[in-house]
């Protein structure tokens, strides 16, 4: 069959595509940005990559007419605090479109709605799921509560929480119960409903065996991780400081915690498992989803996470807009070092930020990612999918990768983090020097301000990395 997958660059839509492959269907791919999409090669022949962005009515004649079922992964919680407009235009244009196609089915990875008052974010998904459900295909939709996994956003907090503060004086909102489902579930539910005429035109929940509270589910992750925590519930706690709780605490960003905390407060239980029945699939229980994702994590196989989604950054950016590093109205800071060794460099360069960190002064990147949390940005939290392989899209602590190839040994670098301007590091190795290049093309005056109050940290910061990059003392720098 062919099949169409928007959000092909998401977390659910990296894992699913894979096993689209392997079950012998041809996948068009649907991406706003065909730069931050790097399936492996073994896949390549079996996919076609159209560049889409479903705000964009013209650019939707890319899809062609002949498909048999398409995925909607589609979701804009954290790109504006409009998301649910965004979400509401996205969903008319797919409908309308895929009306004019042969498509069959559409499947539809929703949340659960079940409670007669709603969060926002919620609100939006039941939308999303009305607008569908007018077209001229067959509608599946899947509802789906917190999603647990490697990578996965609620696994990410939850994880953070647990193992940053021992002692937590939460809000009453922890005692609201949810029923979790296992990442490597939600992808077999996504799988079997394709195609299969006895989920067309309805809707199901999907949830784990396990009905629990947010404070029953971090207890439970710490005890799988063999660690005591004790957590204190208060009544009163306005939305506005759980959202900062959530957001300093961790790697989420602000936009993303109000949303949760809104939601957090919403039962998401499910009505039924007939669906289980229907497909033939027994939900894993939430300690076994945890234990699941660790295996991922320690043996450094997480596929997709969160964090590497377009959404999640502070910037809706094309990334190929910003590939060529300008040099017009920009300061520059360029470093040059002999290496030694090629390929010790190029894999320190590829091991970089994260728990790695970023190999000399890191109190000073901690400090400014710090800094960067209290003004709205990302900060450090972010870390990195995998230890030691970057690909373009990636989310590197407060940056993101455009531009990762290790046989030529260069990576650049965009900011995310609040700066009055845009800035780019470099890294590329040429002629046996690794030469280091910290590009800020500032806005206005705050901008020039900006880049000459932290000229002196840049002078001890930039050059103290390349010399542990490299291990060479001796220096040519073209600053």
């Amino acid at each position: 069959m062919t099949i169409l997958l928007t959000g092909a660059t998401g977390y659910i839509g990296k894992r699913l595509l894979p096993i689209l492959i392997e079950n012998g269907h041809r996948v068009i791919c649907c991406v706003r940005d065909p730069n931050r999409f790097n399936p492996v090669a073994s896949i390549r022949p079996f996919i076609e990559i159209i560049q889409v962005d479903f705000l964009d009515e013209k650019s939707l004649n890319k899809i062609p007419s002949h498909i048999d079922v398409a995925y909607y992964l589609i979701h804009s919680m954290s790109t504006s605090t409009e998301y649910d407009k965004l979400e509401e235009i996205t969903a008319t244009n797919f409908r309308e479109h895929l009306n004019k196609t042969y498509v069959k089915q559409v499947i539809y990875l929703s949340g659960i709605v079940n409670e007669d008052k709603l969060s926002k974010h919620l609100k939006s998904r039941k939308n999303v799921e009305n607008i569908l459900g007018k077209g001229r295909y067959s509608l599946t939709s899947l509802r789906a509560g917190i999603i647990m996994g490697s990578g996965s956003a609620s696994f990410e907090i939850i994880r953070d929480l647990v193992e940053k503060l021992p002692i937590m004086i939460a809000p009453k909102w922890l005692n609201t119960k949810c029923q979790p489902i296992g990442i490597r579930d939600v992808i077999k539910f996504l799988e079997k409903s394709l195609h299969n005429e006895a989920v067309f035109n309805q809707n199901f929940d999907i949830g784990g065996p396990d009905i629990l509270s947010y404070k029953e589910m971090l207890l439970e992750f710490a005890k799988v991780r063999g660690l005591r925590r004790w957590i204190y519930t208060i009544p009163i706690m306005p939305p506005k400081l759980s959202s900062y709780w959530l957001y300093f605490v961790t790697s989420t960003s602000y936009k993303l915690a109000v949303s949760l905390v809104e939601s957090m407060r919403v039962e998401v239980v499910c009505r039924n498992n007939s669906i289980n029945q229907i497909l033939a699939v027994q939900p894993e229980a939430y300690a076994k989803t945890i234990q699941r994702a660790f295996l991922k994590i320690d043996s450094n196989e997480i596929v997709s996470s969160w964090k590497d989604s377009q959404i999640s950054g502070v910037k809706k950016i094309n990334i190929s807009d910003f590939i060529d590093v300008p040099d017009y109205g920009c300061f520059k800071d360029i470093r040059e070092r002999e290496v030694v060794s090629h390929k010790e460099v190029v894999n320190k360069i590829w091991s970089i930020g994260g728990n790695n960190g970023w190999y000399y002064a890191n109190v000073l990147w901690k400090l400014r990612g710090f800094i960067d949390k209290i003004f709205g940005g990302v900060g450090l939290r972010r870390g990195r999918t995998n230890a030691t392989t970057l690909a373009a899209g990636d989310a590197l602590d407060f940056w993101r990768v455009l531009y990762a190839n290790k046989s030529e040994g260069r990576l650049l670098l965009f900011a995310e983090m609040k700066v009055p301007g845009e800035a780019w590091l470099e890294f590329k190795i040429k002629d046996n020097k690794l030469i280091q290049t910290a590009t800020f093309r500032p806005h206005g005056l705050l901008g020039r301000l900006y880049w000459y109050s932290i000229l002196p940290l840049h002078g001890i910061v930039f050059k103290g990395m390349i010399n542990e990059i490299t291990k060479h003392e001796h220096d040519i720098s073209t600053e």
